[in-house]
């Protein structure tokens, strides 16, 4: 089934951020994911069979996009790529930095520390609003390991958050 243009534009927000958590907050990666993913959609390779939610379905062939360029990124040894990826932080704005607070830092850094399911899993439940169980068709997991993953993820969470 062909998913009308005005069914996902309201999404694109919402996806945007997914495809931004799948590909490890690379803006420019996370645009082409995006790209890439609403290419499939609109030419038919990836078919909404209505089996779950238009939502759930849309960040599934998001994250599965993220994973094939990923893959294939590896696979052509893109040196760029890796070097672009340094431990380097980015070097930011004045005014990025008056409006980024010390406990959003903190919180970013925390989350990025996590296992890559653990992240995942606590994007797509507070920051996307699936249930868990949404969440785990997303990620293709079973329902009972999502939600170890997501117990395991807030635990983690909290003990590297510390007193805040």
């Amino acid at each position: 089934m062909t998913v009308p243009r005005d069914q996902l534009e309201p999404l694109h927000p919402d996806a945007f951020g997914w495809a931004l958590c799948c590909c490890g907050w690379d803006r420019e990666e996370a645009e082409d994911v995006l790209q890439i993913s609403y290419l499939k959609i609109l030419d038919g390779r990836a078919r909404f069979d209505g089996r779950s939610a238009l939502r759930t379905w849309l960040f599934g062939v998001i994250r599965r996009t993220a994973s094939e360029e990923r893959r294939r990124r590896w696979f052509r040894g893109r040196k760029a790529l890796a070097a672009a990826r340094s431990d380097a932080p980015p070097v930011a704005t004045p005014e990025q930095l008056a409006t980024v607070s010390a406990e959003h830092r903190a919180l970013r850094t925390a989350l990025l520390g996590l296992p890559r399911r653990q992240r995942e899993l606590l994007h797509l439940v507070f920051y996307q609003e699936l249930t868990v169980a949404d969440a785990a068709r997303v990620l293709g997991l079973a329902v009972g390991s999502a939600r170890t993953h997501y117990h395991r993820g807030k635990v983690n969470l909290r003990s590297r958050l510390g007193g805040l």
